[in-house]
């Protein structure tokens, strides 16, 4: 998209002005390997429990951010009446192509494009939609709180918008988007983080299981598709490297979308902890 906010905030390198953006469809595509239909059952799952409904049929569906195209496929798989899938990346497009290819190949209610939530005017030529999901994108854009501001325009009126943002940890977020910059910017470095910080999350999930729940620690991982169909590994590095990195905390955010006539309808949130707080509002 020559001359588009898209080219203007990235280059083929993937630079985020000037810095390196973490790889999202590279580590989409290494999720892909294990994919399978319990996962799929889970994304199903997440969707219908957050918002509230046993499908969506007659809904038309917005995934901004779409990934590996997991919850693309459980929107289609819920009956929506209209699908349609971007991403910035474009190895994520790549990835949610080829679930389409795989489980719904002749489709023509479900559309997949590369773009940009940051670009308002690839936004609005898209028109409005019932449901408008993005979950843990649009602190990755570079610009979070101009991402929240452009997908209002995108929700109908009376439309529901589902999105899930990094927790403000103060000084611990801090240090973490100084670790995810220098992952992505120094590629030397990688192999270090990933095995010091994936030591470090293995032994604190292994005292936790031991010391606090009481449990086989293997029953973590074993259930772990369970945390809305993800897997652990793809998980991790996203954790580790995902740069670029912002948060916000609960209140921001809801000060945000009222100011702007959405009420909350649904919230998930993480506490204290690392994670990501999930939002449902209704717009109007």
């Amino acid at each position: 998209m020559p001359g588009s906010p898209v080219a203007k905030i990235a280059s083929k390198s993937g630079s985020v002005a000037g810095e390196k953006r973490f790889a999202f469809g590279k580590n989409w595509q290494r999720f892909l390997k294990g994919f399978n239909d319990q996962r799929i059952a889970e994304a199903e799952r997440s969707l219908r429990e957050m918002l509230t409904v046993q499908n969506l049929r007659n809904h038309s569906f917005l995934d901004i951010g779409s990934g590996s195209g997991l919850f693309s496929l459980a929107a289609m798989r819920l009956a929506a009446a209209r699908v349609h899938s971007f991403d910035f990346d474009s190895q994520s497009v790549a990835c949610t192509e080829e679930l389409k290819r795989r489980y719904f190949p002749e489709a023509g209610n479900w559309t997949i494009e590369q773009g940009s939530v940051l670009d308002s005017g690839y936004l609005s030529g898209l028109g409005q939609f019932d449901v408008v999901y993005s979950w843990g994108v649009l602190h990755h854009t570079g610009d979070m709180w101009h991402a929240l501001e452009n997908v209002i325009g995108a929700v109908a009126p009376g439309g529901t918008l589902f999105i899930a943002l990094y927790n403000d940890q103060g000084l611990a977020s801090r240090v973490w988007k100084t670790i995810k910059r220098l992952y992505s910017r120094w590629a030397g470095l990688r192999p270090f983080f990933l095995a010091f910080f994936s030591s470090y999350f293995v032994l604190r999930g292994l005292a936790k299981d031991l010391l606090i729940l009481r449990r086989n620690p293997l029953r973590r991982y074993r259930e772990y598709h369970s945390s809305r169909g993800m897997a652990f590994w793809p998980d991790r590095i996203d954790w580790i490297g995902g740069y670029p990195f912002e948060v916000a905390n609960p209140g921001q955010v809801f000060d945000f979308y009222r100011e702007r006539g959405f009420r909350l309808v649904r919230l998930k949130a993480a506490g204290y902890g690392r994670g990501c707080n999930e939002f449902v509002f209704r717009k109007g």
